[in-house]
């Protein structure tokens, strides 16, 4: 959708997580771009991964939520049955990891955590070498929609203050997980806001162009985006959303500016009589160059 083979090009990098992919921004020669979860700078900044990280990072949108699922047995009826228990929380420095760590610590539990892909832990679970299992992933989940053990079920995440600053209240439905979840239920739990993310460049630099030119491309097609075939979780991405803790790309914010109208002002005025243009004159050469000459004159004053 955003490649069109000449003034843009999208060159995709396999991800593997928030911090695998603040480090690409920061030391990959050519990266532009990454999606970073929003609670990972606050883990790097407690793990002094980067001096000053949060003035090297902005945030060009709110991209989509992850939601946290904690398989368990059903004796595990709430989080703090898990202090001392033993949970699988995915590779470490993996976004599962980050997300799990700022829960846990957060709300006081001590897990013994235990460093495996979620999806390969299961048959762990149900032997009972582990006592849950911990995913941060937008729902639903493939494998896990997969599970079908009526002595397994998806623990509630309870939307506690300690959490509130960083995460999102959420449940998951019946419709997500019909195997987990009674026919009409949900079970609480919480979400984790996946932002598109960038180093912080000057505005005179060629960077601080290209990235621009993905950010005008994207928001001009984002509704787009949010249609079928494309994935659903494009609905969740909020252009004017501001992400707490965090700058936005200037660039971002002027397209912004340009195209949201304030709060109580009509998205389109009514155009006078001067201002219509006829299929005719839209058709003209000479018309068309004017829209453009204008439109350059325009920018050149901002």
């Amino acid at each position: 959708m955003l490649d069109n083979g000449t003034s843009l090009r999208i060159l995709p990098v396999m991800g593997r997580g928030s911090v695998q992919a603040v480090a690409d921004i920061l030391l990959l020669r050519g990266v532009d771009a990454g999606i970073v979860r929003k609670d990972t700078l606050a883990y790097l900044d407690r793990k002094d991964f980067a001096k000053d990280i949060r003035n090297q990072f902005v945030y060009v949108a709110k991209m989509f939520n992850e939601e946290m699922h904690v398989l368990a047995p059903k004796t595990i009826t709430s989080m703090r049955d898990l202090d001392g228990k033993t949970v699988v929380v995915d590779l470490p420095d993996s976004s599962t990891f980050v997300t799990a760590i700022n829960v846990f610590d957060r709300l006081g539990i001590r897990p013994h955590l235990i460093y495996q892909e979620p999806r390969l832990a299961v048959d762990m679970l149900r032997k009972g070498e582990v006592d849950a299992i911990v995913a941060i992933e937008g729902k639903p989940l493939q494998w896990l929609n997969q599970i079908n053990d009526r002595n397994l079920h998806l623990v509630p995440v309870e939307y506690a203050k300690p959490l509130q600053e960083e995460y999102l209240p959420s449940k998951l439905s019946s419709a997500d997980y019909p195997n987990l979840v009674a026919d009409g239920g949900s079970v609480e739990t919480i979400a984790a806001e996946a932002v598109l993310a960038s180093y912080n460049w000057a505005p005179n630099s060629d960077r601080y162009r290209r990235l621009s030119l993905l950010v005008d491309t994207m928001f001009d097609k984002v509704a787009q985006l949010q249609r079928p075939p494309f994935h659903p979780k494009w609905k969740e991405v909020a252009l004017k959303a501001p992400v707490a803790g965090w700058t936005r790309f200037q660039a971002a914010q002027e397209w912004i500016d340009r195209n949201v109208p304030p709060p109580g002002l009509p998205r389109h005025l009514p155009r006078s009589r001067s201002q219509r243009a006829s299929k005719q004159d839209r058709d003209d050469p000479l018309y068309r160059e004017f829209l453009l000459w204008r439109a350059n004159r325009l920018n050149s004053k901002r």
